[in-house]
């Protein structure tokens, strides 16, 4: 299963939303979950250094000679049952090549999560998150309930299959309201909630997952 976290506008809560969905994934299966990072934020939230080295977006820059054999090799363990593949330097990736990840990360057995940021523009990084979204078996817009989100979600070329409400106190819109505009079932609702900012803060939130956001993403996927 490969499932895509997304949003149409930063600071919406992607990274918590995938950091938490690989560990609820990966705590639940054998094999154990994948989750790739081309966000950028996942080592903070996980609370580990920075990587070194070549990640994610430096296979994706690389020529056919680097081929999915080497994707093995750039994985590592940041949790119980949760290996990361982190974004990697800031290079021009090839846009082409998120075909060949995709089809790679299809036939993966483990669960797969990618945090794909935002994006709503042409470049090169950009293309390929939408590429992505767009060819996950899954593909989660992670959102808030405002209207400037959804208005930019609309004006997206790629349509989620699901999407994560983030729920702020006070907002005008609610689940049903977002389910109207953009024409996609809530599949999970996140309240947002002094105990995740304060695992998040801390680096902590594999390691000590609140169960109340454990709970709300159980089902996804």
């Amino acid at each position: 299963m490969v499932v895509s976290c997304w949003s149409a506008k930063g600071g919406s809560g992607t990274t918590v939303v995938a950091v938490a969905l690989a560990t609820v994934m990966g705590r639940r299966s054998e094999l154990g979950s994948l989750l790739i990072d081309l966000a950028g934020d996942a080592p903070t939230v996980l609370g580990i250094p920075e990587p070194d080295g070549p990640g994610m977006v430096d296979w994706l820059a690389a020529g056919d000679a680097v081929t999915v054999e080497a994707l093995g090799r750039l994985e590592r363990p940041v949790a119980d049952q949760v290996r990361l593949i982190h974004r990697g330097r800031r290079v021009s990736p090839r846009p082409e090549r998120a075909d060949v990840l995709a089809a790679q990360l299809l036939i993966d057995e483990r669960d797969v999560v990618i945090d794909l940021g935002s994006f709503g523009g042409d470049e090169p990084i950009d293309l390929v998150r939408r590429s992505l979204a767009t060819q996950a078996a899954t593909s989660l817009l992670v959102t808030k309930a405002c209207f400037l989100s959804l208005r930019r979600a609309l004006a997206l070329p790629v349509r989620p299959s699901g999407i994560v409400l983030v729920e702020e106190p006070g907002r005008a819109l609610g689940r049903t309201d977002i389910e109207d505009v953009l024409g996609v079932p809530v599949v999970a609702t996140v309240a947002i909630d002094p105990a995740i900012a304060r695992c998040v803060d801390a680096g902590l939130l594999a390691a000590r997952l609140p169960a109340d956001l454990g709970r709300a993403l159980a089902h996804v996927g």
